[in-house]
């Protein structure tokens, strides 16, 4: 989904149809304890950063393995008038230290089955998907919109994201050691040359691409 840049990103779980036995996982961006209650009512399982501000009470701690990270895996209730309101139910919180980042994580979550660390594992999962947006804003390089109705933007957003699963699936079937920005910038001054993807890839000096690179016609360079 493609929306304005003014439109809050949690409008977006009012226009998802929530599958059963699915999993959503979720920053603080989306904290909502009405919206999050539709999802449990569909019989589906969020994960989501907790806001320190909740307000809530203690049912019940769970032993956890403190070896794996974990530091607490409690059953709770929210204390606060609304927010029981919005969410009658009993919730799951788990806390999480994680080494790499050196940092403690309280996740809220609707499923009680699932091993502690695998809903930490669920939520730091995610994060591969934040470092795949965040490739595409510094690599693939849409700073200019050559049209601007709705349609011509999500197309060349389209066109971007088409361009980096080709060059991905071609590194992985070739099985190329170069990383993905290497391969882009080889291929972006490479196009005419007549000889085997993975042949150009291995053997293009990248030394020389500052020297290659403004060589090369623009044919939007007015």
């Amino acid at each position: 989904m493609i929306s304005e840049a003014k439109t809050h990103d949690i409008n977006f779980l009012d226009i998802l149809e929530f599958e059963a036995g699915a999993f959503y996982v979720m920053d603080r961006g989306y904290f909502d304890f009405e919206r999050l209650f539709k999802i449990n009512s569909a019989k589906a399982f969020f994960v989501i950063r907790a806001k320190k501000s909740i307000s809530w009470k203690r049912v019940y701690s769970h032993p956890v393995d403190k070896v794996s990270g974990l530091r607490c895996d409690q059953t709770i209730k929210l204390k606060h008038f609304y927010a029981k309101k919005h969410y009658p139910e009993k919730l799951r919180r788990v806390k999480y230290y994680d080494k790499e980042t050196d940092r403690y994580y309280v996740y809220l979550t609707n499923n009680f089955n699932l091993d502690a660390k695998v809903i930490a594992d669920l939520y730091k999962n995610r994060w591969q998907i934040e470092l795949f947006f965040k490739w595409i804003k510094q690599h693939l390089r849409i700073e200019i919109f050559w049209g601007h109705s709705a349609n011509a933007v999500k197309t060349q957003i389209c066109i971007a994201i088409c361009a980096f699963l080709l060059v991905a699936i071609l590194k992985k079937e070739l099985k190329i050691e170069r990383d993905l920005y290497e391969i882009l910038q080889i291929l972006s001054v490479s196009q005419f040359e007549k000889m085997p993807v993975n042949t150009l890839v291995s053997e293009f000096d990248l030394q020389n691409f500052e020297d290659q690179a403004p060589k090369q016609a623009c044919l939007f360079d007015f």
